[in-house]
Formats: C-alpha cells, structure tokens, sequence
C-alpha cells in the first residue's frame, strides 16, 4: 500500500505545480496534452476509489500482474476511450480539472489504505485483492507521471518504489528477470515508452514488447 501512497503524492506534486498555460504542452502519450492526461489521471483515481468501496462478494480471480494482460485486446474500445478522453477534458478549465484530479486523488488514496490488504474488491469486471488494486493504481500512476512530464522542464519523475513496482509487474509478464537492467529502464522500455538501444533488442528477442502501454 506504500507504494501507491508514495506514487500518488508524487504525482500529485508536479499536478499541483502545472500552470494553466503548460496545460496545452504535449505529454509521452500520443495525442494528448497535459489537461488530457491529467483528466485520464483523474478517471483512474476515481476507478481507486469507487473499488475500495465495493466488495467483489466472490474469490479474486485476478492479481496485479493478470490485470494487465487483457490491454490491447479491444482497439476499438481504446481508441474510444483515447478520444472521449479529449473531448471531456475540454470540457472544463485547467484549474478546475487539476483541482478534481487532487481531491480525487487524495480520497483514492485514504479509501485503499484503509481497506485490509487481502480483502476482495471489484473493478472493471475482475475481483482482486484490495493490496492487488493499489498495484494497479500505484503502476498506472508512475507510468503517466513519466508521461506527463517528458516535455515539462525541471519537474521531478515517479518514485524509485513506483519504478520497482512497474518493474515487477513487467518482468512477471515477460516471464523472466531483466537483469542488469535499471528499474526505470525496464519501466519504460517494457511498456513501448522508450526505444531499447541495439544491445537491448538482442536481449528482449522473442519477447513480447510492450506488455502493456
């Protein structure tokens, strides 16, 4: 559960410190800006916080690293979401999203600490453990933190525990250690965000990269 308290107040930090006029600077997600990934941010908080408040009612039936193994398995229903995600940011003033986001955010945070780690809880159809969904919430956050601030100068990135953990949940889906790899460097070319070098690409040969984006 640390680990998602840590990502979230580090997020939350470079959140609260983007002026209204960075708000149109480009992030590492294609095609959106800051208020677009902001509010994407904001949606995943809310999803934290909606799931710390419904029990599954059944055993879990996915972890933190299963979650991810579904991602790209509806374009469709991406490229949707990837719009609809502009248009709804559009919808209201930088001050005001970023403000939603926070309150978000922190509420996410208090609701899923609060919940015994190994209670079950529901969320976008799967029942996973309450220490499970902090996974997912705590990698969700550190990736778009790194993306939020490719083009923002001189703001910090994710934490080294949030590094750890998206690395964790990366080599469990490629089935193997990337060793003497850094943690960042595993986060961030496991999941499409950098191009590995050619030492690199000889290494990850026959695996499946990204596992997820």
């Amino acid at each position: 559960m640390t680990v998602l308290a840590q990502a979230y107040d580090a997020l939350a930090g470079v959140v609260r410190g983007v002026r209204d006029e960075d708000a149109w600077i480009p992030t590492g997600c294609t095609g959106w800006t800051v208020r677009d990934l902001v509010w994407h941010l904001h949606a995943d908080a809310v999803r934290g916080l909606v799931a710390a408040h419904t029990p599954a009612g059944r055993p879990a039936d996915c972890d933190a690293v299963d979650y991810w193994r579904a991602w790209g398995s509806d374009p469709e229903a991406d490229e949707l979401n990837r719009r609809m995600t502009r248009v709804e940011a559009g919808l209201h003033d930088f001050a005001s999203l970023r403000g939603r986001h926070l309150e978000a955010a922190a509420a996410a945070v208090l609701a899923v600490t609060a919940v015994a780690e190994e209670e079950v809880l529901a969320t976008q159809g799967n029942a996973l453990t309450a220490a499970d969904l902090a996974s997912t919430l705590a990698v969700e956050a550190t990736l778009h933190h790194a993306d939020l601030v490719v083009h923002l100068e001189g703001v910090p990135g994710p934490t080294a525990a949030g590094y750890a953990e998206v690395r964790r949940v990366v080599e469990a889906l490629l089935g193997r250690a990337m060793d003497g790899w850094t943690d960042e460097r595993v986060a961030l070319v496991g999941t499409g965000r950098a191009t590995p070098t050619q030492a690199e690409r000889r290494e990850l040969a026959g695996l499946m990269v990204p596992v997820f984006s």
